[in-house]
């Protein structure tokens, strides 16, 4: 009996020494694992950042461009008949639209679904426009019939669009 409390006189205080190297060791590896943590979200921001704040760019860019005024005033070329121009204009909203795609990966769906409105609105405005003219009617008479749809709708889709993207960006300033 007397050997067994000498085994626990050792074994007890050996216990708690152990249990606290324990404590010590995990504490320790926890705020490493915390410090490297927040290394990591600092390295990714300075790489991440620059890429977000381009594909913004991008993407106002794109707005800008399907806007049907600087769309109609980029493409017509003068000498057009309505369909060649309405086919041309469409043409250049799916390329733009194509071209940046990818840029929805750096966006919230929110945003990136107001890009699309955008451009549904754009082709809207086109198609409509287009069908309000008759057969012989030449590229001049859709411009100003887009004008014209442009002015009645305002843009509205547009404008959102780029405030999402100017909205999602400012959080980084």
């Amino acid at each position: 009996m007397e050997y067994v409390i000498d085994l626990l006189k050792i074994l007890l205080p050996a216990g708690v020494v152990l249990y606290g190297m324990y404590l010590v060791i995990v504490s320790f590896i926890s705020k490493e694992r915390e410090k490297m943590l927040v290394d990591l979200k600092t390295q990714n921001t300075q790489v991440v950042l620059p890429i977000r704040l381009q594909a913004a760019e991008r993407l106002s860019l794109l707005l800008e461009r399907i806007t049907p005024n600087n769309l109609v005033r980029r493409t017509n070329t003068g000498g057009m008949t309505a369909s060649e121009l309405h086919a041309l204009l469409l043409h250049e909203v799916r390329e733009e639209f194509s071209h940046n795609f990818s840029q929805q990966v750096y966006f919230t769906e929110e945003t990136w679904e107001a890009v699309k409105r955008a451009i549904e609105e754009v082709t809207t405005i086109i198609n409509l426009s287009r069908q309000n003219l008759d057969k012989e009617a030449s590229g001049m008479d859709l411009a100003k019939s887009i004008f014209a749809q442009s002015l009645e709708r305002k843009n509205d889709a547009i404008a959102y669009a780029l405030r999402q993207v100017k909205s999602e960006i400012s959080i980084y300033f």
